[in-house]
């Protein structure tokens, strides 16, 4: 095997460990979008509601993104959470002296919520289904599983092509790459839509501000790693078997 190839196969191989690891994080953490609104330091009547609401499991899109809104919430693919003070009180302080604790609660998202219906008029069942909203939702929680799956799979024929001591097979994990990257970069994509979908259906409070958090960044920054992977495992397999190929015919010659 020449040294370049070599050399490439296994710079693909480390831009693909990095790509994985960040899938993986992005999948397992809930901060792919994220709201900024002042903390409520009381715990009231209406409060005390909204936070069981948020924690069960009848919640509504409608309900939820309302708590989330008002909580400092953040969302990931599997769960959404909400920041609440640790020691709550019935009465407002008259007078804030010093920073006072904080404790995040978080619910899962259940199969069922994960392929729920949207609705146009968010928590208004009788408003009919919004088709788009709803693949979007689903497309945006099964693309990284299927990115990451590829990947892995990938990464078993790259492990059979070293044993095997030939690159040809890596043309295969090249090809499982870039079809990760494409899933990847759809998942993205219909996650931004989808959010930018809901804000135009539930308007933000003027006092909350929304921004795609770090584990959405790392989604990002994991697709582009794919398709550097993949462009180095198809081009150190098709050159070295082309080069292979031009020899044995000089040496045939």
């Amino acid at each position: 095997m020449d040294n370049r190839f070599a050399t490439a196969f296994v710079i693909g191989c480390v831009l693909s460990l990095i790509s994985t690891i960040y899938m993986a994080a992005s999948i397992g953490t809930d901060f792919w979008y994220e709201y900024r609104s002042p903390i409520q330091e009381n715990s009231s009547d209406s409060n005390k509601i909204a936070w069981e609401d948020f924690l069960g499991d009848e919640a509504d899109e409608k309900t939820y993104n309302d708590v989330l809104f008002r909580y400092n919430g953040s969302l990931g693919l599997w769960r959404r959470c909400i920041t609440i003070p640790k020691n709550t009180h019935w009465y407002t302080p008259p007078e804030r002296t010093e920073s006072f604790d904080v404790v995040t609660k978080c619910m899962s998202f259940t199969l069922n919520e994960q392929f729920m219906e949207k609705y146009v008029d968010p928590g208004n069942h009788n408003s009919g289904i919004d088709l788009l909203r709803t693949y979007l939702w689903r497309c945006q929680f099964l693309l990284p599983f299927v990115s990451l799956g590829l990947m892995c799979f990938g990464a078993l024929i790259g492990l059979c092509a070293c044993i095997c001591r030939s690159l040809y097979p890596t043309i295969a994990t090249g090809i499982l790459h870039l079809l990760a990257g494409l899933c990847t970069l759809g998942s993205v994509s219909c996650y931004v839509a989808g959010i930018e979908l809901l804000h135009q259906k539930v308007e933000l409070p003027k006092d909350v501000s929304g921004e795609f958090g770090w584990s959405f960044c790392l989604a990002c920054v994991s697709a582009p790693l794919q398709f550097m992977a993949s462009a180095l495992f198809i081009w150190a397999a098709h050159t070295n078997r082309k080069e292979y190929t031009l020899m044995k015919a000089y040496r045939v010659a």
